[in-house]
């Protein structure tokens, strides 16, 4: 029997951006305490989805089929794959990116009843991101995890590398978010174990 899939998505698509390796580092430090664990990683900026321009209601369409346009059909086919979900945001003005609320809309019955798991982070941790988009898989009827993971970054220095893309060094200092580590690993047992008991 195969081992479920989790989608690890990057929830930015700013150019430059910072998303793409703080995703890929959160992925590589779940990776190196569970192997077996098979997450795929869903890239917000690859998929390049437009605005929301589906005439159908999510909530009344049950397959891919459904919808109208063919991007919507493969993104619906994509996340119908995955058994949970780990959300990796930034924070902008106190919220999550439109990107991530364009892709969750698009769809319903392809997210209800998986878990989510939430990373954000920014300059204080993105926290107030984490707590809107907590309600808005409570909302799609998921079941989001807690605890929530906030990478704070450290300086401002750091701050300016992000703003502009560069690399952050976070999977080779090993002092970077030591206890971000720890957060993300045990929000990932809480996913893992909701994972299980649901397929």
């Amino acid at each position: 029997m195969s081992t479920p899939s989790i989608g690890i998505i990057v929830c930015s698509q700013r150019v430059p951006r910072a998303g793409l390796q703080i995703t890929n580092f959160v992925l590589n430090t779940i990776q190196k305490a569970y192997p077996t664990a098979n997450l795929r990683l869903i890239d917000l900026a690859t998929w390049d989805l437009p605005m929301y321009n589906e005439p159908g209601i999510p909530s009344l369409i049950n397959s891919s089929d459904g919808y109208t346009h063919e991007l919507i059909r493969k993104w619906s086919e994509e996340i119908a794959s995955h058994a949970g979900f780990i959300f990796v945001t930034p924070q902008y003005n106190w919220g999550y990116p439109a990107s991530i609320k364009n892709a969750i809309d698009y769809l319903f019955h392809e997210w209800t009843g998986k878990p989510g798991m939430i990373v954000s982070y920014g300059g204080h941790g993105g926290g107030k991101a984490a707590q809107q988009l907590f309600q808005v898989l409570q909302g799609l009827r998921m079941q989001p995890v807690e605890p929530l993971v906030a990478l704070v970054f450290p300086t401002k220095e750091f701050t300016g590398k992000a703003a502009r893309g560069e690399d952050l060094g976070v999977m080779e200092d090993a002092s970077i978010w030591r206890d971000g580590r720890e957060q993300i690993l045990s929000a990932f047992q809480v996913l893992a174990q909701l994972v299980a008991r649901s397929t």
